[in-house]
């Protein structure tokens, strides 16, 4: 079976009214997300990554007790057999030069409070997300180890909390050599192409999940899984290629839309447009930049050899001109789900519900062809057109 996964999911409120993450939108609860991914989104597999908060877990055990989840075999718990919810706990370590953001995944909610009981020595509030943790990453993988649990950075190359952005030139900094990531999240300044220029991730699988701060962004950027069964112990297989099992495409922006793409400068409010790396302002001469995601790509390159899964840049609905409020649930009425818009509705019938200018959009989205104008600290590219 075929499976859309976006595996990076925040909760923004605690079914108690308490604060999770405090940047999310306070209609990110673990009901509200639930629902979003059946009924409007259409994905079949979410990660949500503040499973470590208490009064996450109160939620996530309300649900069991009230046969609203149900816990698979294989792991994950079932939400009305039509999603698969990942239970996960994103942490900040410091390593090296700066901070990194990890997200660990578990197969049981009972795993999943075991390793925030032994986590909570180490962070100042399990309430609330992303606590930086008193550990180093070496020692987080080894504990995540002992629950079964699976370690992956997030959000990669950017230039704040992850690995490549903030911390150090090569994960064999970080991790010993018994150590191996089986992925890593690739964030939506980057794509598999720029990803692929460093050698050391060759045997890595590449994921690209949404970071969603707000239900519309649930599946901004999602993965394409083949897997027998939509639990724990495929996307285990499908991360390796075992057992038929195998990530079959990735879906995100065209990194030119990402918030960090470019480096930025903060004094005339720039993105560079000149040839990567840029590590000072071509327009004013100012050292005082945001470095892009590309220019430390392009600094750090040692292409490798690995085969992917295509990358196909698709632009979320909700970025397309023309596709406000109303046109997307004009769009959604009629066709049931963000994926099937993307992925499967014919021209003729786009073109009767929203017209042929939206329509025309909306299909240059799903064949990766619109022009984009790169974005750079802290601001998102912008899609210009065919």
């Amino acid at each position: 079976m075929k499976v859309f996964a976006d595996l990076h999911i925040h909760i923004g409120r605690s079914g108690d009214g308490r604060p999770v993450k405090i940047t999310a939108a306070t209609s990110l609860t673990v009901e509200n997300i639930l629902h979003e991914a059946v009924v409007r989104k259409g994905i079949e597999m979410v990660g949500l990554v503040d499973c470590g908060s208490p009064g996450v877990q109160s939620d996530l055990q309300r649900l069991l007790d009230q046969g609203h989840l149900e816990p698979l075999p294989g792991g994950g718990l079932s939400y009305k057999h039509k999603v698969t919810l990942i239970p996960g706990v994103e942490v900040e370590t410091t390593e090296g030069r700066g901070a990194g953001h990890f997200v660990a995944y578990f197969p049981r909610l009972e795993l999943v409070k075991a390793y925030a009981a032994q986590l909570a020595r180490f962070v100042t509030n399990m309430q609330l997300s992303t606590q930086r943790a008193r550990r180093r990453v070496s020692e987080l993988w080894d504990q995540v180890q002992d629950f079964q649990g699976l370690l992956m950075p997030a959000h990669i190359f950017t230039p704040y909390k992850s690995v490549y952005g903030s911390c150090c030139d090569s994960v064999t900094e970080l991790l010993r050599p018994d150590q191996n990531l089986k992925a890593v999240e690739l964030g939506l300044s980057s794509d598999t192409e720029l990803a692929s220029l460093i050698g050391e991730l060759d045997a890595v699988s590449f994921l690209s999940n949404s970071d969603a701060h707000s239900l519309p962004k649930i599946g901004r950027e999602y993965n394409l899984f083949q897997v027998q069964q939509a639990d724990f112990k495929n996307l285990l297989w499908a991360l390796s290629g075992e057992n038929h099992c195998r990530i079959l495409a990735n879906f995100g922006f065209d990194p030119k839309l990402g918030k960090y793409h470019r480096t930025f400068c903060n004094e005339c409010g720039r993105a560079a447009r000149t040839q990567p790396p840029v590590t000072s302002c071509p327009s004013c001469g100012s050292p005082k930049v945001v470095k892009g995601v590309l220019d430390r790509i392009t600094e750090l390159a040692n292409p490798g050899k690995s085969v992917r899964p295509p990358y196909i840049h698709q632009i979320p609905l909700q970025f397309l001109p023309g596709v406000g409020p109303k046109t997307l649930e004009k769009l959604l009425q009629r066709f049931g789900t963000e994926m099937n818009v993307l992925h499967g509705t014919p021209e003729a019938e786009l073109e009767a519900v929203v017209g042929p200018a939206v329509s025309r959009y909306i299909l240059a989205s799903r064949n990766g062809t619109l022009e984009v104008s790169p974005g750079g600290g802290g601001i998102y590219g912008r899609v210009l057109g065919e």
